[in-house]
């Protein structure tokens, strides 16, 4: 994952470059920002389902074992 995060990194300096030499329109850089916004809403609403079902999960495992302690040993 570290390397993921130097490779953006490396990537938005040289993009950061090339808009500080205005070879970059913003029309393009919005287009971007658009584009991972979505992805953001998308990870975003995949997150908190995943987390809904294992809360699911936790809950009747929490059950689970509530019953199996019940019984005589």
């Amino acid at each position: 994952m570290e390397f993921m995060k130097k490779a953006m990194d490396w990537v938005l300096d040289k993009e950061d470059a090339l808009a500080n030499q205005c070879a970059i329109k913003p029309e393009d850089v919005t287009r971007e920002i658009l584009s991972l916004e979505k992805k953001k809403v998308k990870l975003q609403k995949t997150y908190e389902e995943n987390m809904k079902e294992i809360e699911h999960v936790l809950q009747r495992l929490a059950v689970i074992k509530a019953h199996a302690s019940s019984c005589k040993k």
